[in-house]
């Protein structure tokens, strides 16, 4: 059957509005809660959420579909998503629920689910409860006897449960003491649990958007919106800023002189760090179409493999699995370590560089020079529909000129959103003038042929 509901993470949506709805969000505790509870009598799910004013709504609506299928939730609010990851398996749960739309807006919101070992679920599983969603009268006849309903719980101390993991994969020889840190938590998931753990790591911690009220989240902050963090860094001569997203599963970095180091950046430096440590298994990492042009010729100097996959940290992870290799992930800041943990997770990548800069004594713009980072620009075309592109020929004939244009001084890559109406043109050129002209002119004939 076709994909109604399910993206490339998760479902997501405007919150209140199908399928972001209550109504979809009890169908979808109930079909998460049947689905498991076939696999295991016993069935305890964990149910996490973001900070979005939304995330109310959704939780309790999740969590009574779970209840009505005679199966437990167990309630852990506001949680980072690589936080409900580690949950979900470290308490022996069948899987884990996360209420969160990310980096986006607080007006979006999504629900993503992870098994109980620690992992996003695969497609066939997510399109049997998809199934059960959007027919729910197929589960009239699963419906338990009164005193066979399921309860709801809350897991104590679920914060420093997750914590607790983020510092034993920090070397306990390793003190951040007298190192001072910005920390950009984006109103979003992160707002406590960031600045307690590089706290209790005993770091001079300025934490930023930390306030969240329900609409805040992400707005004008984050990994996507640098600009605070930047000019804090640079006037309070910090040592490194720290930026996460709305769940906490990206982080964008600023070095001690206020430039943006990348998730490309951020894999350069640690996979290189591995190399030299010998821990680098099979000499690879795992990288998106997405990933820096610079990125690539790096990895060619330093020796490194680099594999490369369709955009999307679940592609980036099955080809990591596949392949053997520890450390991949995405430009925007989404890295996983497979050696520490099942998911991307912003928090435990700064610790990670952090690690780096302790053990080599050198501050984030030396280890940023390991790669150059080419100019990209990046527009997003607001579409109507997504037909193959290729069927259009003035689409299919703009993007071949750019890329002949180019030749090997850069790279074109045209696609849609996994979760939005939108159509993403992006360009790396050798240049600023060339990456901005020829980005233009690919995203005016989208515009012109399929543009809302």
């Amino acid at each position: 059957m076709g994909r109604e509901l399910f993206g490339t993470d998760g479902i997501r949506g405007v919150a209140n509005k199908y399928p972001i709805t209550a109504d979809m969000a009890l169908n979808l505790g109930k079909a998460v809660a049947y689905i498991f509870k076939r696999e295991s009598p016993y069935t305890r799910i964990i149910v996490g959420r973001d900070t979005r004013i939304s995330g109310h709504l959704l939780e309790h609506a999740i969590i009574s579909g779970i209840c009505s299928m005679g199966v437990d939730a167990i309630m852990v609010g506001v949680m980072t998503t690589p936080g409900i990851a580690y949950l979900s398996w470290s308490v022996r749960a069948d899987a884990g629920i996360v209420i969160s739309a990310s980096h986006n807006p607080f007006e979006d919101n999504g629900i993503k689910i992870i098994g109980g070992d620690g992992y996003k679920l695969s497609d066939e599983k997510e399109e049997q409860i998809e199934k059960f969603i959007l027919e729910p009268e197929k589960l009239n006849d699963f419906y338990p006897e009164p005193q066979d309903l399921g309860k709801a719980s809350v897991l104590d101390d679920a914060k420093g449960l997750y914590i607790g993991f983020l510092k034993s994969n920090f070397p306990k020889q390793i003190t951040l003491e007298g190192m001072k840190i910005a920390l950009d938590c984006a109103n979003g998931a992160a707002f406590r649990i960031a600045p307690q753990l590089f706290y209790e790591l005993e770091a001079m911690v300025k934490p930023l958007y930390a306030n969240p009220d329900g609409i805040n989240i992400n707005k004008e902050c984050g990994s996507q919106h640098v600009e605070t963090l930047r000019d804090t860094v640079v006037n309070g001569s910090f040592d490194i800023g720290l930026a996460f997203d709305g769940d906490a599963d990206r982080l964008i970095s600023i070095d001690e002189k206020g430039n943006i180091i990348t998730g490309d950046q951020v894999i350069a430096i640690c996979a290189n760090y591995l190399k030299e440590k010998g821990k680098l298994t099979n000499n690879t990492v795992v990288t998106t179409q997405m990933s820096n042009y610079g990125f690539r010729i790096a990895m060619k100097e330093l020796g490194i493999n680099n594999i490369i996959t369709r955009v999307g940290d679940r592609y980036v992870l099955e080809e990591m699995i596949k392949s053997g290799s520890v450390i991949g992930g995405e430009e925007s800041g989404h890295i996983i370590f497979l050696d520490y943990h099942t998911t991307g997770d912003g928090i435990l990548t700064a610790l990670q560089v952090l690690k780096v800069m302790k053990e080599t004594g050198k501050p984030l713009s030396e280890l940023a020079k390991i790669m150059k980072v080419y100019p990209q620009k990046l527009v997003n075309v607001t579409v109507t529909d997504k037909p193959d592109l290729d069927s259009i020929p003035e689409i299919k004939e703009i993007i071949e000129d750019v890329e002949n244009e180019l030749s090997d001084r850069g790279r074109v890559l045209v696609r849609y959103s996994g979760t939005q109406p939108l159509c993403r043109v992006m360009v790396e050129a050798s240049s600023e003038n060339e990456t901005e002209k020829y980005c233009k002119h690919i995203a005016d004939v989208i515009e012109e042929k399929i543009g809302k």
